[in-house]
């Protein structure tokens, strides 16, 4: 059985998947058709349900919660892995109060990025969308006064002469004590529940894979990782792939729910009237 499946080129992603599509551990069957795309392209698709397992930002999730299921293994939850909105003023005092007028750079309006800053910063509408790897270009030629980045460009904006003006990532965590629901990995409800399954056992496997032997897959993660020194990317792996990425367990589910309850509190989300996440066995 063939599946398609989506998840983005960053070296979190190509980490976790590399055992599975590779076929380092045994897939029970089934072979996978990869389409590698930025997180707002894939939430869009799962808007329109053209995956059988994709990735999507937690936020997309609540406007693809009927086309999809969340499943326990891969997904992008932690401590100190926020977006973090920058600019080039080294004088960043007035920015915080004045941020209502400021024209604001996001990597895309159904990242969870964009959801923490609207939960921060309610009045702060002046956005502009672009693919997050232009960001810190936006800011620094002047078509945005701040960044909202994400991935990689953590370890980067300091060498470019960027400053830190907010991490909403620690914003969240100390409004709420949880872990940040980033990213996760979504089944299509059409596939039968036991593929579901299969699926999930397998993403988990091919994590447990990468952590016994993290350089396996690391010339197929150098491959799509867009010039990146070998030790960015590994920072980048640690950062974001971790238990969670195993297993959400309790810890996790309830971070994502309490997203979710609170986005709906704020309205920034629809009502979501289907299970999110895989049955248990």
């Amino acid at each position: 059985m063939k599946l398609t499946i989506g998840f983005s080129p960053c070296p979190n992603d190509t980490f976790i998947f590399d055992a599975l599509i590779h076929h380092k551990i045994d897939t029970e069957g089934l072979e996978f058709e990869v389409f590698y795309d930025d997180v707002e392209t894939l939430n869009q698709k799962a808007f329109r349900g053209e995956l059988d397992i994709t990735k999507l930002s937690y936020h997309a999730f609540a406007y693809a919660a009927d086309k999809y299921v969340l499943l326990d293994a891969g997904s992008a939850l932690g401590f100190g892995v926020g977006p973090m909105l920058i600019t080039k003023q080294e004088d960043i005092s007035h920015l915080i109060s004045q941020i209502s007028h400021l024209k604001i750079a996001i990597p895309g309006k159904y990242t969870t990025a964009n959801f923490l800053l609207s939960l921060a910063f309610p009045d702060a509408t002046n956005k502009q969308e672009l693919v997050f790897s232009d960001i810190e270009n936006a800011v620094l030629d002047g078509r945005a006064d701040v960044g909202l980045i994400i991935h990689e460009n953590r370890f980067t904006y300091q060498d470019k002469g960027l400053h830190k003006v907010m991490d909403l990532g620690d914003y969240w965590e100390k409004r709420t004590g949880c872990a940040i629901p980033l990213g996760g990995i979504v089944a299509n409800r059409n596939l039968p529940e036991d593929v579901q399954q299969k699926v999930n056992r397998l993403i988990r496997q091919s994590v447990e894979f990468a952590f016994a032997d993290p350089k396996s897959g690391l010339d197929y993660i150098r491959q799509h990782a867009q010039e990146m020194s070998e030790e960015v990317m590994y920072k980048h792996i640690e950062l974001y792939v971790n238990k969670f990425s195993v297993d959400l367990g309790e810890e996790g589910k309830k971070a994502v729910k309490l997203m979710f309850d609170t986005a709906l509190e704020k309205a920034i989300i629809p009502p979501i009237d289907k299970p999110l996440f895989l049955n248990p066995l």
